[in-house]
């Protein structure tokens, strides 16, 4: 190769590696991004043993929506550099029509119910196939780099090998057993990381069904007056705890930890004389009321 060639090819070469450098420096500008598979079913079941210890959903209370947050929260500080795509909440309904909770959870920011069917005995059809086709999509088109699902159906595998084909990383969370194991192996076996949650975690959200006087007696609340009373709780939250902790506090804003959201809560429900489970505009406006308070001390 004469020094024509040689001048030729090295300019080729430079030419290649400006490109590359160009290549990572836009991939390094991109941000990792995550998204949360919930399968509704293992969670309702594996939650009421744990808590409750009934797999029956008619004999407890989830509150959805306090562990969708709960959920959130362990996400941002497990992907600390990534943002979230969305919650993929994952149940089953009577001809695919949406339950008034099924409903309250899909009004919830950043959260995507998905319906597959519920046959006569109640068990859900069509759901693992809804997580695949998500997963694999979602991978495909580079739209997550994380996926945590939590569940433990054995099905679930061929969604955790199409989304891993792809190059996500597919994290499995479960629900603490009781005995034993709630989540298949062969499930177990595949996925990227493994992680519990367990007892301490789940049991401010679950709580066995119970009627109370004002669940049947009490008109429904102005979104104005419990944002009112979120306000109120804060004042007294505040005055309890100082403002050293609302310091630490505001940085999670909109979400509350789960124990201080479940406190707001059952405060409120007092308070109002009103249950608040299920009703998702109410239970923003409480917690806007709170969030309002806090920000108006800084």
């Amino acid at each position: 190769m004469n020094e024509q060639e040689l001048a030729v090819l090295s300019t080729r070469i430079d030419h290649t590696n400006e490109l590359l450098q160009r290549m990572l420096a836009e991939v390094a500008k991109t941000p990792s991004t995550h998204a949360i598979f919930v399968d509704a079913g293992y969670l309702y079941a594996a939650a009421g043993r744990l808590v409750a210890g009934t797999e029956d959903r008619r004999s407890f209370d989830l509150d959805a929506e306090g562990l969708i947050d709960a959920l959130i929260d362990k996400a941002r500080t497990i992907f600390a550099d990534s943002r979230l795509l969305r919650v993929y909440w994952y149940d089953g309904a009577r001809r695919r029509i949406h339950t008034s909770e099924q409903q309250s959870i899909a009004e919830l920011p950043d959260v995507k119910v998905r319906l597959g069917n519920l046959n006569a005995n109640n068990q859900q059809k069509g759901v693992d196939s809804l997580i695949r086709s998500d997963l694999e999509s979602l991978a495909r088109h580079r739209a997550i780099s994380d996926a945590a699902l939590l569940g433990g159906d054995e099905d679930l595998v061929s969604a955790v090998e199409a989304a891993q084909g792809y190059g996500a990383r597919v994290h499995l969370w479960g629900i603490e057993a009781p005995d034993g194991r709630n989540q298949a192996e062969p499930l177990l076996w595949e996925v990227d990381s493994q992680r519990t949650l367990e007892l301490d975690f789940v049991k401010p959200y679950v709580a066995r069904r119970t009627a109370t006087a004002y669940d049947l007696a009490a008109p429904r609340p102005a979104r104005e007056d419990v944002r009112f009373v979120g306000a109120q709780i804060a004042a007294t939250w505040l005055g309890a705890r100082g403002r050293e902790q609302m310091v630490e506090l505001l940085p999670g804003h909109p979400y509350l930890p789960g124990p201080v959201d479940q406190d707001l809560l059952v405060e409120a429900e007092k308070l109002l004389q009103y249950s608040l489970r299920g009703q998702a505009d109410l239970r923003r406006a409480l917690r806007d009321g709170f969030w309002d308070h806090l920000q108006g001390q800084v």
